[in-house]
């Protein structure tokens, strides 16, 4: 039996070898490929610890809404409107031969919507001047049906705020944010009557912050948001996640006039400083000095041979205003205003304009390479031709 067995042992025994070899071999190998698979699945699977910035956001903002919407209020105005029948009424010789005096005028009602916000109980209504302009009469209608007729306390062209009043009980008023905390990529809402369909919200970020647009004010950092705004939200609420007012919605950027995702709004902290003055003199004073000035750069000064320092170069000046008056020249460099150095023509403009009629400004100028302090009376500010 055991001579049978013995040609049997050696290539069995080889077998085994070699089986306990690729074991091993394979075992050792396929370890780190299960361990990154496991580790990588990890990392899938559950979020960094590091990482403090938070994606979530609320299923839905009906509580922001609800809480912001009743202040909201759409506003109907209507105006007379004189307009000439035709232009060959015009034509002097066209009258005479037809025995007109005068060219014939057909008078009709010109109706436009807009939106506003209740920010007081008390019956004051912050919407945009251009949504009230010149309008013979004003009706407001609130989101629980009630209408009634508006009056205007005041307006301010110059950042498109107006301030209207309504007497009538148990009114909504919106609360005010702070618009200090805003930052770029807040949820924002914006509530408002667009092209008259009836009050609508419409879900943006806050795409942009402190956005100068001179077309629209000189005095107004706008908020720059995507939350569509059409035609009839002007004057409606920007309010933020919480139902707070952050900005009263003004303009869009549109080629078509419809919502293209670039609308502005008036921060709530410029329109209530607007509001302040409105509400005591029906109107906004501002300091004002008459000059025109111009960033002075190196280019600028090489051309105009003049010193190249950092300053403002006066390019104009209003005849008989206070600068004018006091002794300020075209040519003359700004360099500091009351002990402050001046580098931006709007910085310079924002200071004067919180100044009021009869203060005093000190305006340190160069002229002729030399430093010269002219004492200025500030006076007020002329209302913009509309």
């Amino acid at each position: 039996m055991k001579s049978v067995l013995r040609p049997l042992v050696g290539p069995v025994l080889y077998g085994l070898i070699l089986a306990l070899a690729y074991i091993f071999v394979v075992e050792r190998t396929s370890q780190p490929i299960q361990h990154e698979v496991v580790l990588i699945e990890k990392q899938i699977t559950e979020p960094a610890q590091q990482s403090t910035v938070s994606i979530s956001e609320p299923v839905s903002y009906a509580d922001a809404v609800s809480k912001a919407q009743p202040a909201v209020v759409n506003i109907a105005t209507s105006k007379l409107v004189t307009e000439r029948v035709h232009p060959l009424y015009e034509d002097p010789i066209f009258r005479r031969f037809f025995g007109l005096n005068q060219a014939p005028r057909r008078q009709r009602m010109q109706q436009s919507l807009g939106s506003g916000v209740i920010i007081s109980p008390s019956g004051y209504i912050l919407t945009n001047n251009h949504v009230i302009a010149e309008a013979d009469q004003i009706k407001v209608g609130l989101a629980d049906g009630r209408e009634v007729e508006a009056q205007v306390v005041g307006s301010d062209p110059e950042t498109d705020l107006a301030l209207l009043f309504i007497d009538m009980p148990d009114l909504p008023a919106i609360t005010l944010a702070n618009t200090e905390n805003i930052r770029v990529g807040d949820v924002v809402l914006a509530i408002g009557n667009p092209f008259g369909v009836g009050q609508t919200v419409t879900k943006g970020i806050v795409s942009a912050l402190g956005r100068h647009q001179s077309d629209l004010s000189s005095f107004v950092d706008f908020i720059q948001t995507d939350a569509a705004i059409n035609p009839g939200n002007s004057g409606g609420a920007l309010i933020n996640a919480y139902g707070d007012l952050i900005g009263i919605n003004t303009a869009i950027y549109s080629n078509s006039g419809g919502s293209h995702g670039i609308g502005f709004a008036i921060p709530i902290s410029t329109a209530t400083t607007v509001v302040k003055q409105l509400v005591q003199y029906g109107q906004v004073i501002r300091g004002w000095v008459g000059i025109e000035p111009q960033v002075l750069n190196p280019v600028l000064a090489q051309a105009l041979n003049l010193p190249n320092i950092q300053g403002l170069l006066v390019v104009g000046i209003a005849k008989n205003g206070p600068a004018h008056q006091a002794g300020v020249r075209p040519g003359d460099i700004i360099t500091h205003m009351n002990g402050n150095m001046i580098e931006d023509p709007r910085a310079a403009m924002d200071m004067i304009s919180n100044m009021q009629p009869g203060e005093k400004v000190t305006i340190r100028v160069n002229r002729q390479n030399q430093s010269i302090d002219i004492l200025v009376v500030v006076g007020a500010r002329p209302t913009p031709h509309s």
